[in-house]
């Protein structure tokens, strides 16, 4: 009997030990509100809005403790409509990521499946649609640089050091896995972060071929999700963000240049007389918050993205776009909290053309459907809570 005891006592310890080592955890974040714009696709419209701040996803996440700093880690996140419970832009399964990788505290972390990119991953945080507030309606005209996720990146190989100091950095690549079709839908990034008391300063660049459904090779890393299908597109930036007190501000720069566009679109409608032209978008951006309390906090951001098209055969156009968001959120609590916020969007210039004549630019509010006119406003109130 007494055998019997000190068996059971070291099988539970193994079994403790083991649960030590190991964990799982439940994320996600869910976001629904009221929404209305003046014009969207022609029409006012009042609706229930769903991940007008925050994506709406849920996601697991674990790490095996390997022994000598070394983690065997994995997420699988899956992105969905909050009002009607389907996937996200259509597609099925784990669709913003899921991989798999090992993690080192001296040499950083190794990861493989889908995943998002190393500018998303160091540059977005410093833009009001990538910041810990989040803000999907201030993404610059058709998430043209990724920072509000509009895609993640298939078949990719990431790597992110370890934290020196404050420096970090890191590369992806994203196979096309397609026989014969190497260069085919790849894709491949790379940026770096410094984080030194209140200041924040990041980099980094990104490079699609055949983004979007161009090209045909639905296996491809570039994903079907995002807004413009074109034959290359590469972005590329960096921003600086600084801390003063209940005060934070930043300025972030990146730039598109998007070649051989087979389609452009915002909130599930393409814009008119793009196809086989040639976009370069600059995006300027400045934005700020500041917390009154705690749980109170002001927020807000001004871009202006100033754009080229060329190969129109009747000279270069010149598309412009002012977004302005504001915002209020108030915390109920640590995981939950309500907000309010608008944006106004003017837009000018001519981005398409139709039978060799340019087509008047349209405001188009990131996530919304394009207006029919120069001007767009939006405004949402809403509950977020995350877990």
């Amino acid at each position: 009997m007494k055998k019997t005891f000190i068996v059971a006592g070291v099988l539970g310890a193994f079994a403790m030990s083991a649960h030590a080592q190991s964990s799982v955890t439940l994320y996600g974040s869910l976001d629904a509100g009221l929404l209305y714009a003046n014009n969207a696709g022609g029409h006012s419209l009042w609706a229930q809005g769903t991940g007008a701040l925050s994506h709406n996803y849920f996601g697991l996440k674990g790490a095996e403790d390997l022994g000598g700093g070394m983690k065997a880690i994995f997420t699988l996140e899956s992105g969905f409509n909050l009002n009607n419970g389907g996937y996200q832009n259509g597609d099925s399964g784990f669709n913003r990521q899921a991989f798999v990788g090992l993690q080192s505290d001296k040499y950083g972390t190794l990861t493989l499946g889908r995943q998002y990119d190393s500018m998303n991953q160091y540059l977005a945080p410093l833009s009001a649609a990538g910041m810990g507030y989040g803000n999907n309606l201030a993404g610059h005209p058709f998430d043209n640089d990724n920072f509000a996720q509009s895609f993640s990146i298939k078949n990719a190989v990431k790597y992110s050091s370890a934290n020196y100091a404050g420096f970090q950095f890191g590369g992806m690549y994203g196979f096309s896995n397609e026989a014969g079709g190497f260069s085919n839908s790849r894709a491949w990034s790379a940026g770096a972060s410094y984080n030194h008391g209140p200041l924040n300063l990041a980099a980094g660049y990104l490079q699609l071929n055949n983004s979007g459904t161009y090209g045909g090779n639905a296996n491809g890393a570039a994903s079907a999700d995002q807004n413009i299908s074109a034959r290359s597109q590469r972005s590329f930036g960096a921003g600086a963000n600084y801390t003063y007190g209940a005060a934070q501000f930043g300025f972030v720069y990146s730039h598109s240049q998007i070649d051989g566009l087979q389609s452009l679109g915002s909130g599930g409608m393409n814009i008119a007389g793009v196809s086989g032209l040639n976009l370069h978008l600059n995006n300027y951006e400045i934005n700020g918050s500041y917390h009154f309390t705690p749980a109170l906090s002001l927020m807000g951001s001004y871009t202006f993205t100033d754009g080229t098209v060329t190969g129109t055969g009747a000279g270069d156009q010149h598309p412009k776009w002012h977004t302005v968001m504001v915002g209020t959120d108030y915390s109920l609590s640590k995981r939950t909290d309500v907000y309010l916020a608008g944006v106004y969007q003017h837009a000018s210039g001519s981005l398409g053309m139709q039978n060799g004549v340019p087509i008047a630019n349209v405001a188009a509010i990131n996530t919304l459907s394009p207006s029919s006119t120069g001007n767009q406003v939006a405004a949402t109130i809403g509950l977020r809570h995350r877990f």
